[in-house]
């Protein structure tokens, strides 16, 4: 039987039912918790927190964040580190000074592919070659490649890029390099074109997306069949295929796993991480990363 207590100035009311309040052990400053809703009845003495509210409270907000019928406590959330900082000290210079990872790797003419290729990402990466072939073209330069690929214009654009530069780039699949992303892996310098044991590799013809007019249509294909000849005939030097075995092999697209890429000469090596070994020469202490 369930009761609804109400106070007045020093006695509690009767129910409904008859059944006055002194005989049940429930007090009058007691908050009763009634189907998952609270009721205030207290009028006088101290307030005393209702356990039960509390936690219909907890309940409700679990509840809230519950994305699937599987039990769990709440959403969770990866927490926002930003870009970490490392140190890093200027060669010439005595003191450590903080800047972003992708600051200090530049420094270390190291670029990075990991995302989409876009006009944005394509011109941060052009000026970037360019800086670093202007201050010094005797040193190697480091493209490590783990992304999808991209767009036609840009990708081609950094391809360009790199054919231009006297300093030498070596290309490093450290994951997977798609499409467009595949091909500016093969166009590496020769011999430093390099993947992981576990990296992918996918080729496939330039696509495009033409509409409008047929005459519209017809100039974006005779444009993209341009296209895909200049691109296989840079890629028939670059592996040493035939080019009617490229055409064949990419009328699909073509999936390579290390050693397939190996074995078609898209990379020269696979290479794995060296272990720590007491006589390898060390790096010098002066400069570069903390």
């Amino acid at each position: 039987m369930a009761l609804s207590l109400h106070s007045t100035g020093s006695s509690c009311l009767q129910s409904r039912n008859g059944i006055t309040a002194s005989q049940s052990s429930l007090s009058c400053a007691t908050q009763v918790f009634v189907g998952l809703k609270s009721q205030c009845t207290s009028s006088f003495g101290s307030y005393k927190p209702n356990m039960s509210v509390q936690f219909h409270d907890r309940v409700h907000k679990s509840l809230h964040f519950r994305t699937s019928n599987k039990a769990t406590r709440a959403q969770i959330r990866m927490m926002p580190i930003g870009v970490p900082r490392v140190p890093f000290r200027t060669p010439g210079e005595g003191t450590w000074q903080w800047v972003d990872l992708w600051n200090a790797l530049y420094r270390e003419r190291v670029i990075f592919i990991g995302d989409h290729i876009n006009e944005e990402l394509s011109n941060q990466i052009l000026a970037t070659m360019l800086y670093l072939d202007s201050i010094d073209s005797s040193k190697k330069i480091y493209l490590y490649i783990n992304g999808p690929g991209g767009d036609l214009t840009p990708s081609l654009s950094i391809y360009d890029t790199m054919q231009s530069l006297k300093s030498p780039v070596c290309t490093h699949c450290v994951g997977y390099a798609y499409n467009l992303a595949g091909f500016l892996l093969a166009a590496g310098e020769k011999g430093n074109r390099v993947a992981m044991p576990l990296s992918r590799i996918a080729l496939e013809s330039p696509a495009g997306a033409a509409r409008g007019q047929a005459d519209d249509i017809e100039n974006e294909a005779t444009e993209l069949i341009r296209i895909r000849d200049y691109l296989f005939k840079e890629l028939s030097e670059k592996t040493g295929q035939p080019i009617e075995k490229i055409n064949k092999d990419l009328s699909r697209m073509k999936r390579f796993n290390a050693q397939e890429a190996l074995e078609y000469g898209l990379i020269d090596r696979i290479i794995r991480p060296p272990r720590i070994k007491a006589d390898a020469p060390q790096k010098e202490a002066g400069t570069g990363l903390g």
